[in-house]
């Protein structure tokens, strides 16, 4: 069984980002509360995260806040027009170890994203003010058949 991630989490603010080792297929929604910069993805530990906007190189895959999901400072897909997210929206979004895909409101976007290798984290950030909450856990709407939560990674020697 596929797992997501869905432990409370929130971020407000000016340029705070964060990661959390999983393992399984993820899935997170983010219910937008003030727009501003954001974004939510997944990233391998060498990721910068005090440069944002994420997605700039290797090691981040990311959905922005103006609906463009960026890998290697390269545009690898777009929600569409109509679809952006707007307060107080649910983003959903899952990730099976080879693609990314983002759903609105409970709804599949249809515009999958992959590129990125390796062991990656869920990754959020806020700049400009913007307010989100993460569930990476109790989702809003029903996860895809495959994905639950999260299940973390541990090692044991």
């Amino acid at each position: 069984m596929a797992s997501m991630f869905s432990c409370c989490l929130g971020c407000c603010g000016e340029g705070s980002s964060g990661h959390i080792p999983m393992k399984e297929m993820p899935s997170v929604q983010l219910d937008t509360h003030h727009m501003g910069v954001w974004g939510i993805g997944v990233a391998t530990q060498k990721a910068n995260l005090n440069q944002i906007p994420l997605g700039r190189d290797i090691h981040s895959l990311v959905l922005r806040h103006d609906g463009s999901v960026f890998h290697n400072n390269e545009e690898k897909n777009r929600l569409p027009a109509n679809s952006l997210p707007q307060e107080g929206d649910i983003v959903g979004v899952t990730y099976d170890h080879v693609e990314l895909n983002l759903y609105l409101n409970g709804k599949n976007m249809h515009c999958p994203a992959s590129g990125i290798r390796g062991t990656v984290y869920p990754v959020v950030y806020v700049d400009d003010s913007a307010i989100i909450d993460c569930q990476f856990s109790d989702f809003y709407h029903t996860p895809p058949q495959g994905f639950e939560k999260i299940l973390f990674e541990q090692q044991i020697f």
